[in-house]
């Protein structure tokens, strides 16, 4: 197939593209500037110059391909619909993939699956409306699927290390929020990578966990990366309010406790992520 990425040049987007690459896929790739046209063509994809603004680019990009997978963040609800809009008329019958994410669920009380009722913290309210519209293309003709990511570890990812690792520093440990007893549901960006490219073939209106099906808690988290960064396991607690003053809204989203399972891709897609002992990476990095 021919495919166009958008957030090509990103953490996701390179796995992704080395993916469909690797599946035989012809790629084309989003690039907002020279260093971005750089890294997407340096595994693999052909650079379309633009950024999400740019609509008549994205319409055009994406009338001439057989299916969009739609990674690139947005900095608004906004422009992510409209984006979206542009890519779906463009595609039209053709798959269109969206990126959604695991926190709108908010506290999931246990494990849960796509279905389970939204309750997101402010930070990502806007995905609703959102996802709703790309979703509502499968009434009138579209393939829309969206995908909702957890949270990703592996590779040259540094989240977890720049809103964990850095708030403890001074006191040489990494910190966490609260007790540490709320879970995270975590993925590997290589497996999630596949997931996106199974997602292809899905059927309209399909939405899928992309999580890896392991779920620890924050504090278990904390002293893997801890070791992992040659701290012998020290970790400190963060209140709320200070993980909030450290690190700002994203305080509330990972002080979230959320447990996913990835069955409903397993059973309509055959994915099966294969990392599943995060905790084993982040002690080693």
């Amino acid at each position: 197939m021919k495919v166009l990425v958008t957030g090509g040049s990103g953490y996701i987007g390179k796995a992704v593209i080395r993916e469909l690459r690797a599946g035989g896929h012809t790629v084309r790739a989003l690039a907002r500037s020279d260093r971005a046209a750089q890294a997407v063509e340096a595994v693999g994809a052909e650079p379309v110059r633009g950024t999400l603004s740019d609509l008549d680019v994205l319409n055009e990009a994406a009338a001439g391909v057989e299916a969009v997978i739609h990674l690139a963040q947005a900095e608004t609800g906004e422009e992510d619909l409209a984006a979206a809009e542009a890519m779906q008329d463009g595609v039209g019958a053709g798959t269109y993939v969206h990126t959604g994410g695991t926190w709108v669920y908010g506290d999931t009380g246990g494990v849960v699956g796509e279905d389970a009722p939204w309750n997101p913290p402010a930070l990502v309210a806007w995905r609703r409306p959102v996802e709703d519209a790309v979703l509502a293309r499968a009434e009138r003709g579209g393939r829309p699927v969206v995908v909702r990511p957890g949270l990703l570890y592996g590779g040259d990812n540094r989240l977890i290390d720049i809103f964990f690792t850095q708030p403890g520093k001074k006191a040489g440990a990494v910190a966490y929020i609260g007790d540490g007893s709320q879970h995270w549901a975590l993925v590997h960006v290589d497996d999630l990578a596949k997931l996106y490219v199974a997602a292809l073939r899905a059927a309209a209106g399909s939405v899928y966990a992309g999580v890896g099906g392991v779920n620890p808690t924050t504090k278990e988290i904390a002293e893997a990366l801890s070791h992992g960064a040659g701290l012998d396991g020290r970790t400190v607690s963060l209140t709320l309010e200070e993980a909030r003053e450290q690190m700002g809204p994203v305080a509330d989203a990972f002080a979230l406790d959320q447990q996913l399972t990835p069955a409903r891709a397993r059973a309509e897609l055959g994915w099966e992520p294969v990392h599943t002992d995060p905790l084993s990476v982040f002690a080693r990095e």
